[in-house]
């Protein structure tokens, strides 16, 4: 079979690469570059830098694979980049990595695969697919909960999980770095990367006032009943749940409980505020392609790091949802996503308003 194969240069997407082409397949090494490389941008970002591009290039030689690089600069910037900034601006907190899975990579690898006549589009993802006998494709976690990326990928539907390739969601990560160490592939010590790949040292409000200089919008800090217990320089700096940089003086820890760009207000309050029994979301993708019958019981993950708790999910139409938690989440957040499970399958997700 003939697979095209992201590859960003880590660990990952290169041992996902090298096991397709040792079992047989006709590999394709495709790699994105995503913002302008020229000099004095490579601060950019973190990753998908030109040594990134290099790397890639390096492990589709080692494996034997043609390796080509996709420029989706425009694309990146149009669909992501500036989705970020305006949600900050917005209040919201922004997942640009479920942003660019949804609307640039993998639309972008599938139309690229059809051309070069490819059956499939593989990720180093760690997430599974399957087929039930219907035909039917199912997402689902990977079997290693601590590198488990289905959160991510809530957004495929039907017609990309058919073509999509997982190798590594039955596999841990220190078995994959193995599998790299005994291939002598370049990258097998290669550190993860952890930041947002167009923002250096998580400078996210540094970043935005680079590219919005009149975001600096000063306004108030108020406590629940609205007593001004402090100033900001623009809501674009704070996230729900936030504690540190605050510069509050107060005899409680408080934390970031609400954001109301309109009127450029920041609430804060006791961790207990923080806690809520409901979200509401939108921009939600069903992946059986229709929305389940309603209510629902499912487990309801709002971060990618929280523990799906039990919910309650309404449908509400095709593109609308709203869930009730079984006990209060703490710092449910605008921006975020929330992806919708029943036991380790993926039955949908969308974006909490």
């Amino acid at each position: 079979m003939r697979i095209v194969a992201a590859m960003s240069g880590g660990v990952d997407s290169s041992v996902a690469a090298a096991l397709l082409a040792e079992a047989g397949h006709e590999v394709i090494g495709l790699s994105m570059q995503l913002y302008d490389q020229r000099e004095g941008r490579a601060s950019f970002g973190s990753c998908c830098t030109l040594d990134d591009l290099h790397d890639a290039r390096r492990v589709a030689a080692a494996i034997g694979i043609p390796h080509y690089i996709l420029n989706l600069e425009r694309q990146f910037e149009e669909r992501v980049v500036d989705n970020f900034v305006r949600e900050y601006l917005r209040g919201r907190t922004p997942l640009p990595c479920a942003r660019c899975n949804s609307e640039l990579k993998f639309d972008a690898l599938m139309e690229r695969a059809r051309r070069l006549g490819a059956d499939g589009v593989a990720t180093g993802h760690y997430a599974r697919v399957e087929r039930t006998e219907e035909g039917r494709c199912v997402l689902r976690r990977g079997l290693d909960a601590a590198k488990d990326q289905s959160y991510f990928l809530f957004s495929l539907t039907q017609d990309q999980l058919a073509r999509a390739v997982f190798p590594l969601g039955s596999l841990s990560k220190p078995q994959v770095r193995a599998l790299a160490r005994e291939r002598n592939l370049p990258v097998a010590e290669k550190r993860d990367s952890r930041e947002i790949c167009f923002v250096s040292n998580d400078d996210y409000a540094g970043f935005i006032a680079r590219r919005v200089p009149d975001s600096r919008r000063a306004g108030l800090i108020v406590d629940a009943e609205g007593r001004v217990v402090g100033r900001h320089e623009g809501v674009h700096h704070f996230t729900i749940g936030q504690r540190k940089g605050l510069h509050l003086s107060a005899g409680i820890p408080l934390y970031v409980t609400a954001i109301n760009a309109d009127s450029n207000t920041v609430v804060v309050g006791p961790r207990e505020h923080l806690a809520r029994r409901n979200l509401a979301a939108s921009g939600v993708n069903w992946i059986s392609g229709s929305a389940p019958p309603s209510p629902l019981r499912v487990a309801v993950q709002i971060r990618s790091r929280h523990v799906a708790a039990p919910a309650v999910l309404h449908a509400q139409g095709n593109d609308r949802a709203t869930v009730e938690f079984g006990a209060p989440q703490s710092a449910i957040t605008p921006g975020q996503a929330a992806v919708f499970y029943v036991d380790d399958e993926v039955i949908g997700g969308g974006w909490i308003d």
